[in-house]
């Protein structure tokens, strides 16, 4: 069982940097994969970033590419979520989940626990 707390969401000017963080709550997390979702109004939720169990791979959607940065603490039991030169269109919830495999997933549907979500919204 792994329970998933985000924080850092906020509001930014378009060009600006945040960076979010999901504190997880269970013994298991150094064995599970981690990824990032987010959720704009009226659109289904979507795979921002994943990380595999040790860091040693990870993914992004391609509007994100170059821009965010996943990595994870896995003393501290924390992934992060570093987000530059932040647009308009990024504005949507943000969303830790984590997979209990070791290895960096897409889909909602493989992932296991998720947070509450924090908001980021970008301003033009």
């Amino acid at each position: 069982q792994v329970q998933l707390v985000e924080s850092g969401g906020g509001l930014v000017q378009a060009g600006g940097s945040l960076r979010l963080s999901c504190a997880a709550f269970g013994r298991t997390f150094r064995n599970y994969a981690m990824g990032w979702f987010r959720q704009a109004p009226g659109k289904e939720r979507e795979f921002v970033a994943g990380i595999s169990w040790n860091g040693g791979m990870t993914v992004y959607a391609d509007s994100v590419k170059g821009r965010f940065t996943i990595s994870r603490d896995n003393i501290n039991y924390t992934v992060y979520l570093q987000m530059n030169r932040l647009k308009p269109e990024d504005t949507a919830v943000y969303y830790c989940a984590a997979d209990d495999t070791p290895q960096v997933a897409r889909r909602n549907d493989e992932y296991d626990y998720w947070g509450q979500g924090t908001q980021v919204t970008v301003s033009s």
